[in-house]
């Protein structure tokens, strides 16, 4: 998902043209694998593509990859250190076995109704799920679902679901080389508002969004030597507990808004067509 205030911190680089959304046809048969290196990212917020991802293993130290079926494990070489290098402190802090989701396509862009972004290889989903993993087969692994940690009213978290590890596995996502900012739903933030204590810095980079009530959303900053790639506008100051937060509760008391409009195709650099379409680099 989009974050809020999921927009460039000064706009496009110089050069920017967009193209008219994502192609298809040769486009769709080139996203079966990877393009070519060096590693080259286009875009920012909202609209993007990557050449020379690499794909996150099906599983190593600390974590397991799941709904294959459905997701997508390709990213910038950073983020899928990052990815691994969260499970390997999980698990040195003694929490079980991770289920990691969806990065990005193998040349990034368009997951087409499901992310609003997860387009660079730079956002990764990280499951919220401390039971112990038992061996699966590929099927059990493909249908797995996880347990919400909010309650049903959306006020608060699921005290029958929540443990202090929760907080610990986000504290060590914050602290992730890289990381920009974490998405999650805003009864974990309160949760996480209320029992933190001592540092309260990493805070700054949990940021509340809708859904995402089983999982949390990591989105890295462009990594150096990529001017092509712009990052989102920075995270406010504080740690996010305050009237800002607040807000999201109050939304609970509102009628349901209408249905609106479906949301328009996303706008792509133009550099992001041959990039899709399998195209050598020019």
């Amino acid at each position: 998902m989009a974050a809020p205030g999921y927009s460039p911190a000064s706009g496009p680089p110089s050069g920017y043209s967009p193209a008219s959304g994502p192609p298809s046809g040769s486009a769709a048969a080139a996203q079966s694998t990877p393009a070519s290196a060096p590693v080259r990212i286009v875009g920012g917020p909202g609209g993007g593509c990557i050449a020379g991802a690499v794909q996150l293993p099906a599983s190593g130290p600390g974590y397991q990859t799941i709904r294959f079926s459905r997701s997508w494990f390709w990213g910038h070489p950073d983020t899928i250190a990052a990815l691994q290098a969260l499970a390997a402190r999980a698990a040195a802090a003694g929490l079980p076995t991770l289920y990691m989701n969806d990065i990005s396509r193998t040349r990034g862009g368009p997951m087409a109704g499901v992310h609003a972004s997860h387009m660079l290889g730079l956002d990764a989903d990280v499951w919220l799920d401390l039971l112990p993993k038992p061996p699966l087969s590929p099927a059990e692994l493909d249908g797995v679902e996880v347990r919400s940690l909010v309650a049903a009213d959306g006020r608060g978290v699921d005290p029958a679901a929540w443990q202090a590890g929760h907080a610990t596995l986000i504290r060590l996502a914050a602290g992730l080389p890289g990381l920009d900012r974490i998405l999650v739903n805003p009864a974990i933030k309160a949760q996480l508002c209320r029992t933190t204590t001592g540092d309260r810095a990493w805070l700054r980079q949990v940021r509340p969004w809708y859904g995402h009530s089983a999982h949390m959303h990591l989105h890295f900053r462009c990594p150096p030597g990529q001017p092509e790639c712009w990052d989102q506008s920075p995270t406010p100051a504080g740690d996010g507990c305050d009237a800002s937060l607040d807000w999201w509760f109050a939304q609970l008391d509102q009628p349901p808004r209408p249905p609106g409009p479906p949301p328009r195709p996303p706008v792509l650099p133009a550099a992001c067509t041959g990039i899709l379409a399998g195209q050598p680099p020019g």
